[in-house]
């Protein structure tokens, strides 16, 4: 496995793993899948949305917006609340309120109401993925970790495949509250499986306890991880690489594919059902070049937002009204690989900081794509607004974002490899003394 786990080893007896591990991790990425149905449900409703609260497309932007404004403010405190808290705890928060945000959704009678309850939700979501990639750390070895994250979001992919299979179709078939509130009990569900049968950690694999020191420990963990420079640049990668396929499945793709490129919803539908699926695939292909190529990360990272540029400008600028369905089927397969690249960012973080500092690290880093992808959004919409639905300026804001990722990157990667090989002679002395 990737030498990235390596550092991750000081936790006094590897913890067992085993059926019982996949188990109870199963059920807190089952809580993650739910919120990723939740997260994505706006995205095949977003034109549901403007005819029912009566909105424009920079208004129906701020559902999104808001929703991710609220993702990645949370991603730091959230990171904090795992650490101390523990995954069980956070993890039970958060269904409760994404539950209660997608109930809301469903049944509220004006925007404001709405944009509330798609605040509430994007608290809920911030709650989960962190606490998952916790709960993998403390039920299976160190060396397992960069593949159940890998895992991880390839179950969060599939719950933004029943969004654009189920929803979409349960929304013209079954209509806006039936369809909203039905989804909402999926929550309760996953609600009831966590609080009867999820557990932090396994027996006789308790973390030491650590003495907390209130604003001075916040402060602490805060500054420590962002003093790695591995912290950084996972986050630079994860602001990178994430945020086109997240703009294209949360919100954009479906009016562009309809209104710029004349496909009928069934269809745009099925292409956005392509990014999902190529999402899978290439996460379950660059998981194991990460694992078995640990050098792999950066040329991975960095040919994935080139691709992604690539694909993005052929398609909006083809010369002619519309772009021919196989550019179309290309840009979407190729923006299938944002989200595995994306969690090469993790890989970054989790060498340059310690078992109880992975929450925090994994906060910050976390923070980059949905910063990214919650600009973008609002770049879209007040674009659209201005150009009069002029995609081709809107859709160009991507490559700006693109660009400074693209530049801090390059700058923190001779930093951050320089680091790790300290991190990785440490921790080989150290195994020396520790058995693994």
């Amino acid at each position: 496995m990737s030498s990235a786990a390596a550092p991750t080893l000081s936790l006094p007896g590897d913890p067992p793993g085993g059926r019982r591990a996949v188990w109870v991790w199963g059920i807190g990425v089952a809580v993650y899948f739910v919120a990723i149905i939740f997260r994505t449900s706006l995205g095949v409703a977003g034109l549901d949305a403007a005819d029912r609260f009566h909105v424009n497309a920079s208004a129906l932007a701020t559902f999104s917006i808001l929703q991710l404004l609220v993702y990645a403010g949370m991603q730091i405190p959230v990171g904090l609340m795992v650490d101390r808290l523990g995954t069980k705890k956070v993890l039970t928060m958060g269904a409760v309120l994404f539950t209660l945000g997608q109930l809301g959704f469903a049944l509220s009678p004006s925007y404001g109401m709405a944009l509330a309850s798609r605040a509430l939700l994007g608290c809920g979501d911030a709650m989960t993925f962190i606490s998952v990639l916790r709960l993998g750390a403390r039920w299976f070895p160190a060396r397992r970790g960069p593949l159940i994250g890998q895992i991880a979001a390839l179950f969060g992919m599939a719950g933004n495949l029943v969004s654009t299979l189920l929803i979409a179709r349960a929304l013209h078939g079954l209509g806006w509250t039936t369809t909203f509130v039905g989804s909402s009990m999926a929550g309760v569900v996953v609600l009831v499986l966590l609080l009867l049968f999820l557990k932090d950690h396994p027996e006789g694999h308790e973390p030491p306890p650590v003495e907390r020191a209130g604003a001075a420990y916040v402060r602490g963990q805060i500054a420590d991880a962002w003093r790695e420079p591995g912290t950084r640049l996972g986050m630079w990668v994860h602001f990178t690489t994430q945020f086109p396929a997240m703009v294209f499945l949360l919100l954009w793709g479906l009016p562009f594919l309809v209104e710029a490129q004349g496909l009928s919803r069934s269809v745009a539908g099925e292409l956005l059902t392509l990014v999902v699926l190529s999402n899978m695939a290439f996460g379950l292909v660059y998981g194991q070049i990460v694992a078995r190529h640990h050098a792999a990360r950066a040329p991975l990272a960095l040919g994935t937002v080139a691709a992604t540029a690539l694909l993005w400008a052929s398609a909006v600028f083809f010369p002619a009204d519309h772009a021919p369905m196989w550019l179309l089927i290309v840009l979407c397969a190729v923006l299938g690989a944002c989200g595995p690249a994306s969690m090469i960012g993790f890989d970054f973080a989790r060498p340059a900081n310690p078992p109880e500092r992975q929450g925090t690290a994994s906060g910050i880093v976390n923070m980059g794509g949905f910063i990214a992808s919650m600009t973008t959004l609002f770049a879209v919409g007040v674009l659209l607004d201005a150009t009069g639905d002029n995609y081709r300026i809107a859709f160009s804001s991507v490559f700006v974002l693109e660009a400074i990722g693209v530049v801090q990157i390059l700058r923190l990667g001779s930093r951050a490899a320089h680091r790790e090989r300290e991190h990785h002679v440490i921790s080989r002395v150290e195994a020396v003394h520790v058995p693994v």
